[in-house]
Protein backbone atom coordinates (compact mmCIF):
# COMPACT_ATOMS: atom_id res chain seq x y z
CA UNK A 1 0.00 0.00 0.00
CA UNK A 2 2.71 1.83 0.53
CA UNK A 3 3.77 5.01 -0.77
CA UNK A 4 1.51 5.59 -3.38
CA UNK A 5 -1.66 5.12 -1.18
CA UNK A 6 -0.26 7.31 1.12
CA UNK A 7 0.43 10.33 -1.15
CA UNK A 8 -2.74 9.66 -2.61
CA UNK A 9 -4.25 9.86 1.18
CA UNK A 10 -2.36 12.82 2.13
CA UNK A 11 -3.58 14.74 -1.04
CA UNK A 12 -7.12 14.26 -0.39
CA UNK A 13 -7.29 14.66 2.97
CA UNK A 14 -5.22 18.39 2.32
CA UNK A 15 -8.50 19.38 0.30
CA UNK A 16 -10.66 17.99 2.80
CA UNK A 17 -8.23 19.92 5.89
CA UNK A 18 -8.50 23.01 4.79
CA UNK A 19 -12.17 23.47 4.79
CA UNK A 20 -11.87 21.82 7.91
CA UNK A 21 -9.11 23.97 9.30
CA UNK A 22 -11.25 27.30 8.15
CA UNK A 23 -14.46 25.23 9.96
CA UNK A 24 -12.67 24.57 13.43
CA UNK A 25 -11.22 28.04 13.95
CA UNK A 26 -14.55 29.04 13.63
CA UNK A 27 -16.30 26.71 16.04
CA UNK A 28 -13.67 27.47 18.27
CA UNK A 29 -14.37 31.05 17.76
CA UNK A 30 -17.89 30.80 18.50
CA UNK A 31 -17.20 28.30 21.67
CA UNK A 32 -15.03 31.45 23.15
CA UNK A 33 -17.73 34.03 22.14
CA UNK A 34 -20.43 34.12 25.42
CA UNK A 35 -23.07 35.26 22.71
CA UNK A 36 -22.92 32.78 20.06
CA UNK A 37 -25.42 29.38 20.69
CA UNK A 38 -22.47 27.11 21.30
CA UNK A 39 -21.34 29.78 24.22
CA UNK A 40 -24.36 30.26 25.71
CA UNK A 41 -25.17 26.67 25.49
CA UNK A 42 -21.77 25.64 26.97
CA UNK A 43 -22.15 28.52 29.53
CA UNK A 44 -25.28 26.95 31.04
CA UNK A 45 -27.34 30.04 29.72
CA UNK A 46 -29.81 28.12 27.39
CA UNK A 47 -29.72 24.02 27.44
CA UNK A 48 -31.09 23.96 23.73
CA UNK A 49 -29.85 20.78 22.27
CA UNK A 50 -31.94 19.24 19.96
CA UNK A 51 -35.43 18.57 19.13
CA UNK A 52 -35.31 15.38 17.73
CA UNK A 53 -36.28 11.90 18.96
CA UNK A 54 -33.16 10.34 18.73
CA UNK A 55 -29.55 10.81 19.17
CA UNK A 56 -28.63 12.37 16.68
CA UNK A 57 -25.44 14.00 15.30
CA UNK A 58 -26.60 17.14 16.41
CA UNK A 59 -27.03 16.12 19.72
CA UNK A 60 -23.81 14.27 19.67
CA UNK A 61 -21.92 16.92 18.79
CA UNK A 62 -23.22 19.93 20.97
CA UNK A 63 -22.57 17.39 23.90
CA UNK A 64 -18.97 16.98 22.41
CA UNK A 65 -18.48 20.55 22.14
CA UNK A 66 -19.59 20.95 25.66
CA UNK A 67 -16.65 19.11 26.53
CA UNK A 68 -14.81 20.86 24.28
CA UNK A 69 -14.85 24.33 25.98
CA UNK A 70 -14.34 22.17 29.35
CA UNK A 71 -10.89 21.03 27.47
CA UNK A 72 -9.50 23.82 26.75
CA UNK A 73 -10.40 25.25 30.77
CA UNK A 74 -8.52 22.71 32.06
CA UNK A 75 -5.49 21.66 29.52
CA UNK A 76 -5.41 25.32 28.24
CA UNK A 77 -6.51 27.30 24.72
CA UNK A 78 -5.36 25.80 21.52
CA UNK A 79 -1.81 26.49 20.50
CA UNK A 80 -1.54 29.44 18.54
CA UNK A 81 0.29 28.23 15.59
CA UNK A 82 -1.75 27.64 12.42
CA UNK A 83 1.10 26.09 10.48
CA UNK A 84 1.44 23.43 13.15
CA UNK A 85 -2.87 23.14 14.16
CA UNK A 86 -2.94 22.68 10.43
CA UNK A 87 -0.69 19.86 10.06
CA UNK A 88 -1.98 18.42 13.00
CA UNK A 89 -5.23 18.50 11.12
CA UNK A 90 -3.92 16.79 7.93
CA UNK A 91 -2.65 13.90 9.62
CA UNK A 92 -5.59 13.58 11.15
CA UNK A 93 -8.46 13.67 8.93
CA UNK A 94 -6.18 10.98 6.68
CA UNK A 95 -7.03 8.59 9.45
CA UNK A 96 -10.21 9.34 10.22
CA UNK A 97 -11.04 8.74 6.47
CA UNK A 98 -9.56 4.97 6.85
CA UNK A 99 -11.61 4.76 10.42
CA UNK A 100 -14.90 2.98 10.89
CA UNK A 101 -16.78 6.25 10.80
CA UNK A 102 -15.46 8.48 7.99
CA UNK A 103 -18.46 10.42 7.01
CA UNK A 104 -18.73 13.16 9.93
CA UNK A 105 -16.23 16.08 10.07
CA UNK A 106 -13.01 15.64 12.34
CA UNK A 107 -11.12 18.54 13.74
CA UNK A 108 -8.06 18.11 15.38
CA UNK A 109 -6.64 20.51 18.07
CA UNK A 110 -2.76 21.05 19.44
CA UNK A 111 -3.87 22.30 23.35
CA UNK A 112 -0.97 24.44 25.30
CA UNK A 113 -0.74 22.32 27.90
CA UNK A 114 2.23 20.20 29.13
CA UNK A 115 0.32 17.06 30.66
CA UNK A 116 0.39 14.66 28.36
CA UNK A 117 -2.73 13.56 27.09
CA UNK A 118 -5.30 13.31 23.88
CA UNK A 119 -8.44 12.56 24.17
CA UNK A 120 -11.55 13.06 21.63
CA UNK A 121 -15.26 14.29 21.96
CA UNK A 122 -17.98 12.81 21.27
CA UNK A 123 -18.54 14.18 17.63
CA UNK A 124 -15.25 14.34 16.22
CA UNK A 125 -13.26 16.74 18.07
CA UNK A 126 -10.02 15.40 18.77
CA UNK A 127 -7.39 17.26 21.11
CA UNK A 128 -3.57 16.92 21.78
CA UNK A 129 -1.96 18.50 24.37
CA UNK A 130 1.67 20.01 23.58
CA UNK A 131 3.04 18.18 26.33
CA UNK A 132 2.21 14.28 24.62
CA UNK A 133 3.15 15.76 21.14
CA UNK A 134 6.30 16.72 22.78
CA UNK A 135 6.72 13.03 22.93
CA UNK A 136 6.01 11.64 19.39
CA UNK A 137 9.04 11.67 17.34
CA UNK A 138 7.38 10.75 13.69
CA UNK A 139 4.26 11.44 11.42
CA UNK A 140 3.32 7.90 12.12
CA UNK A 141 3.08 7.97 15.52
CA UNK A 142 1.39 11.07 15.85
CA UNK A 143 -0.53 9.40 13.45
CA UNK A 144 -1.07 6.36 15.65
CA UNK A 145 -2.38 8.91 18.89
CA UNK A 146 -4.92 10.60 16.65
CA UNK A 147 -6.22 7.42 15.10
CA UNK A 148 -6.77 5.69 18.56
CA UNK A 149 -8.95 9.19 19.82
CA UNK A 150 -10.98 8.44 16.05
CA UNK A 151 -11.53 4.97 17.54
CA UNK A 152 -13.39 6.21 20.45
CA UNK A 153 -15.52 8.62 18.15
CA UNK A 154 -15.87 5.73 15.94
CA UNK A 155 -17.24 3.37 18.57
CA UNK A 156 -19.26 5.90 20.35
CA UNK A 157 -17.34 5.18 23.48
CA UNK A 158 -18.24 8.61 25.71
CA UNK A 159 -21.68 8.19 24.10
CA UNK A 160 -21.81 4.83 25.53
CA UNK A 161 -20.69 6.40 28.82
CA UNK A 162 -23.14 9.05 29.03
CA UNK A 163 -26.10 5.97 28.27
CA UNK A 164 -24.73 4.56 31.62
CA UNK A 165 -25.60 7.41 33.30
CA UNK A 166 -28.79 8.36 35.18
CA UNK A 167 -29.96 10.85 32.84
CA UNK A 168 -30.41 8.96 30.07
CA UNK A 169 -31.38 6.13 32.20
CA UNK A 170 -35.04 5.39 30.25
CA UNK A 171 -34.68 8.31 28.14
CA UNK A 172 -32.18 7.24 25.54
CA UNK A 173 -32.75 10.99 23.90
CA UNK A 174 -31.53 14.40 24.69
CA UNK A 175 -34.26 16.34 23.65
CA UNK A 176 -35.20 20.11 23.95
CA UNK A 177 -38.26 18.48 26.46
CA UNK A 178 -36.00 17.08 28.69
CA UNK A 179 -33.68 19.77 28.74
CA UNK A 180 -35.94 22.02 30.71
CA UNK A 181 -36.06 22.73 34.40
CA UNK A 182 -34.88 19.53 36.82
CA UNK A 183 -33.88 17.63 33.80
CA UNK A 184 -31.53 20.65 32.44
CA UNK A 185 -29.94 20.36 36.01
CA UNK A 186 -29.56 16.60 35.46
CA UNK A 187 -28.01 17.30 31.78
CA UNK A 188 -25.52 19.85 33.69
CA UNK A 189 -24.65 17.00 36.03
CA UNK A 190 -24.48 14.34 33.46
CA UNK A 191 -21.84 16.50 31.58
CA UNK A 192 -19.84 17.48 34.80
CA UNK A 193 -19.77 13.42 34.89
CA UNK A 194 -18.68 12.70 31.31
CA UNK A 195 -16.07 15.14 32.21
CA UNK A 196 -14.78 13.69 35.22
CA UNK A 197 -14.80 10.40 33.05
CA UNK A 198 -12.46 11.84 29.93
CA UNK A 199 -10.10 14.11 31.98
CA UNK A 200 -10.00 12.37 35.12
CA UNK A 201 -10.47 8.70 35.68
CA UNK A 202 -10.82 7.32 32.15
CA UNK A 203 -13.06 5.62 30.02
CA UNK A 204 -13.78 1.71 30.53
CA UNK A 205 -10.30 -0.33 29.82
CA UNK A 206 -12.08 -2.27 27.52
CA UNK A 207 -12.54 0.73 25.57
CA UNK A 208 -8.99 1.77 25.59
CA UNK A 209 -8.13 -1.97 24.20
CA UNK A 210 -10.60 -1.40 21.32
CA UNK A 211 -9.23 1.74 20.18
CA UNK A 212 -5.61 0.57 20.70
CA UNK A 213 -6.79 -2.04 17.96
CA UNK A 214 -8.31 0.20 16.08
CA UNK A 215 -5.70 2.63 15.75
CA UNK A 216 -3.42 -0.46 14.52
CA UNK A 217 -5.91 -1.38 11.45
CA UNK A 218 -6.19 2.84 10.64
CA UNK A 219 -2.32 3.76 10.71
CA UNK A 220 -2.54 0.24 8.60
CA UNK A 221 -5.01 1.11 6.11
CA UNK A 222 -3.84 4.49 5.82
CA UNK A 223 -0.26 3.63 4.93
CA UNK A 224 1.46 4.21 8.39
CA UNK A 225 3.31 1.79 9.86
CA UNK A 226 1.19 0.86 13.02
CA UNK A 227 4.10 -0.32 15.39
CA UNK A 228 3.73 3.38 16.00
CA UNK A 229 1.40 3.23 18.30
CA UNK A 230 3.68 0.04 20.13
CA UNK A 231 6.99 3.13 20.06
CA UNK A 232 4.82 5.43 21.11
CA UNK A 233 3.44 3.86 24.29
CA UNK A 234 7.22 2.40 24.90
CA UNK A 235 8.37 6.10 25.22
CA UNK A 236 5.47 7.24 27.87
CA UNK A 237 6.51 4.02 29.72
CA UNK A 238 10.03 5.76 29.76
CA UNK A 239 8.74 8.79 31.56
CA UNK A 240 6.07 6.92 33.22
CA UNK A 241 8.07 7.16 36.44
CA UNK A 242 8.99 11.00 36.53
CA UNK A 243 5.29 12.10 36.04
CA UNK A 244 2.63 12.96 38.65
CA UNK A 245 0.07 11.15 36.97
CA UNK A 246 -2.51 13.80 36.51
CA UNK A 247 -4.83 14.12 33.87
CA UNK A 248 -2.78 12.70 31.68
CA UNK A 249 -2.68 9.28 29.92
CA UNK A 250 -0.98 7.63 32.42
CA UNK A 251 -4.12 8.46 35.07
CA UNK A 252 -6.54 7.69 32.07
CA UNK A 253 -5.51 4.46 30.47
CA UNK A 254 -4.73 1.27 31.16
CA UNK A 255 -1.13 0.22 32.10
CA UNK A 256 1.52 0.43 29.35
CA UNK A 257 2.53 -3.23 29.99
CA UNK A 258 -0.63 -4.30 29.11
CA UNK A 259 -1.47 -2.14 25.96
CA UNK A 260 1.79 -2.73 24.86
CA UNK A 261 1.42 -6.46 25.00
CA UNK A 262 -1.90 -6.49 23.51
CA UNK A 263 -0.70 -4.87 20.45
CA UNK A 264 2.62 -6.58 20.10
CA UNK A 265 0.67 -9.31 19.61
CA UNK A 266 -2.03 -7.73 17.09
CA UNK A 267 0.80 -6.32 15.14
CA UNK A 268 1.37 -9.97 13.50
CA UNK A 269 -1.74 -9.42 11.30
CA UNK A 270 0.23 -7.01 9.35
CA UNK A 271 3.47 -8.81 8.46
CA UNK A 272 5.04 -6.02 6.07
CA UNK A 273 3.85 -3.40 8.71
CA UNK A 274 8.09 -2.67 9.25
CA UNK A 275 7.80 -0.75 5.58
CA UNK A 276 5.16 1.35 5.25
CA UNK A 277 5.82 5.15 6.02
CA UNK A 278 6.83 6.86 9.33
CA UNK A 279 7.46 10.22 7.63
CA UNK A 280 10.30 11.62 9.93
CA UNK A 281 11.79 14.59 8.10
CA UNK A 282 8.44 16.30 7.42
CA UNK A 283 7.07 15.76 11.02
CA UNK A 284 10.63 17.06 12.17
CA UNK A 285 10.07 20.13 9.97
CA UNK A 286 6.40 20.90 10.95
CA UNK A 287 6.48 20.22 14.85
CA UNK A 288 10.32 20.77 15.81
CA UNK A 289 10.15 24.20 13.94
CA UNK A 290 6.63 25.19 15.68
CA UNK A 291 8.60 24.82 19.60
CA UNK A 292 11.02 27.13 18.45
Amino acid sequence: MKSFTMTLFLALACLCSTEAHAGWQDKLQNLMNPESKEGKILSGATQVVSSSQEMTYATERTVGQSLALESMQRFGKPVSNEALQKYVNLVGNAVARNSRRSTIPYQFVVLDSPVRNAFAAPGGMVFISRGLLDVVENEAELAAVLAHEVGHVAEKHALKSIRRAQFLQGVGTISAATMKGSEGKKFESMIGDLQSTLFDKGLDQGMEYEADLAALETTYRTGYDPAAMISVLQKLKKLEASDSGKGSWFSTHPPLDERIARLSSSLEKYPDHASLAKVSARFAKTVKTAKK
